[in-house]
């Protein structure tokens, strides 16, 4: 498959910057022929004559017109980053000196790169492993601390090392089994099957470890959707508000006022929470726009992280929330129930409320919203004792509960004593996944699909 991949040889090309105008604009080029290339637009030197990892300033110019003065950057394969010879150009921010540059660049035998394909290089040369070239991606779109943190990680090979000597181990235990095939009629044993009863025993462990942190990695990644729901007039937009400090949403007395869910995130502790603003929810409405407003409210809260319920503690009877309650628990939905404008509430009016272990602020007033931030943090961040190796992507945890299945059975098989042609299949099985985790064994549409994801300069 890999030697398929690898028989890429012709050179692309792509702005490595965001397009638009700017103080200076990168454009990557990568290829055997690179280098060739750009010495035909190059005239200050030969670059082919130059040390790799190095810069070079000149004039770029094509049939004697001058393109634009510029810094060229070399980097001679197999040291660079997919593994050819890679220069980069940083020219002058102009949209129009980009284009004549990309235009040029094509006429003399460069094609524009397609999304991810620079790192798709780097994957088939050898410079990364599928998880790394993946991470690539996590580093670009990371919003917050942790997310880039836990992208880092993954880019420096943590997840890949984890698995890569229970492989080798696996590997030697089949090629040892499939041996004994070779001498069945001896009767001889090469593989010691304590010792492979440990190691499974072992990487059972590992692998459920990596599956319990995808709850972290997942959040990591993608954030917590946070839904703030509750009767019209309860003062959820003056709480999205609050919490984002800005005015976001129209606040009015009039109940009602909001339509349509209003979406925007928030950073707490590194992590990202997306804020949805609900119309408020009631039973009998004869406004035909609210009702649609209201059935994206119920939407919202099928799909959030966490539902704050909130409710003004003037207007709302405690028994009211027994329905509210039992709907969210038999959804096994996690919610925080908030009365809002406590402010303005004696004491004793509060009371009935502590049997659900209600929070009460004022979100006009910011009183207590940020203890509400940390109870909301609190009660959908988990973060696992050990950080080093955080699985993010949901095609590592579909592998990885392939993987755990196939442990299972290789350990059935070793307790039931079958043959030793059904335990190297069920090694292999296993095998297989840890490959595709990785992309020893992987397939070349997948890759297409695992890169198109990428902008079109990475």
């Amino acid at each position: 498959m890999l030697g398929k991949l690898t028989g890429w040889n012709d050179t692309i090309c792509a702005l490595a910057t965001p397009p638009g105008i700017g103080a200076i604009g990168v454009i990557r080029v990568s290829g055997n022929h690179a280098i060739d290339i750009i010495n035909q637009i190059f005239p200050s030197k030969d670059l082919a004559q130059q040390k790799s990892h190095t810069l070079h300033v000149g004039l770029l110019q094509y049939n004697q017109v001058v393109i634009d003065e510029v810094v060229i950057a070399l980097f001679k394969g197999p040291k660079s980053y997919t593994g050819e010879n890679v220069i980069e150009i940083s020219c002058h921010g102009s949209h129009y000196i980009q284009q004549q540059l990309l235009e040029t660049l094509q006429q003399l035998g460069c094609r524009i790169a397609k999304p991810g394909e620079f790192t798709q290089r780097a994957f088939i040369n050898g410079k990364l492993d599928l998880t790394q070239a993946e991470a690539v991606a996590d580093v670009i779109a990371s919003n917050t601390e942790a997310s880039k943190k836990t992208a880092l990680r993954q880019i420096r090979g943590g997840f890949s090392s984890s698995l890569q000597q229970l492989r080798d181990e696996l590997i030697q235990f089949s090629s040892l089994i499939e041996l004994e095939l070779d001498f069945s009629q001896e009767d001889v044993e090469f593989a010691n099957r304590d010792r492979l009863q440990q190691l499974l025993q072992q990487a059972t462990i590992q692998v459920q470890h990596l599956l319990q942190s995808f709850q972290w990695g997942n959040v990591v990644k993608n954030g917590v959707q946070v839904a703030i729901v509750g009767k019209p007039n309860a003062g959820k937009s003056t709480l999205l508000n609050t919490l984002l400090q800005e005015d976001r949403a129209i606040v009015s007395d009039i109940a009602g006022t909001t339509r349509d869910t209003i979406e925007e995130t928030i950073n707490i502790k590194g992590i990202l929470f997306r804020l949805i603003d609900t119309a408020g929810i009631r039973e009998h409405t004869q406004d035909v726009i609210e009702q649609v407003g209201i059935g994206k409210s119920k939407a919202a809260i099928e799909k959030a992280d966490i539902v704050v319920y909130l409710f003004d503690v003037n207007d709302t009877e405690p028994e009211s929330l027994d329905s509210i309650i039992g709907n969210l628990q038999q959804q096994n939905k996690r919610y925080l129930l908030v009365g809002n404008k406590a402010d303005l509430a004696l004491p004793t009016q509060l009371t009935p409320y502590g049997k659900w272990n209600a929070l009460f602020i004022s979100a006009q007033n910011k009183h207590d919203v940020a203890q509400l931030q940390e109870a909301i943090y609190n009660a959908t961040v988990q973060q696992p004792p050990n950080e080093d190796v955080v699985v993010t992507n949901a095609r590592h945890v579909a592998a990885l509960q392939q993987i755990q299945q196939s442990l299972a059975d290789i350990t059935d098989g070793l307790t039931h004593q079958v043959p030793g042609d059904l335990l190297a299949l069920d090694i292999r099985r296993c095998l297989h996944f840890l490959g595709e985790i990785t992309g020893e064994i992987t397939h070349e549409d997948q890759l297409d699909y695992i890169f198109s994801k990428f902008c079109i300069g990475k």
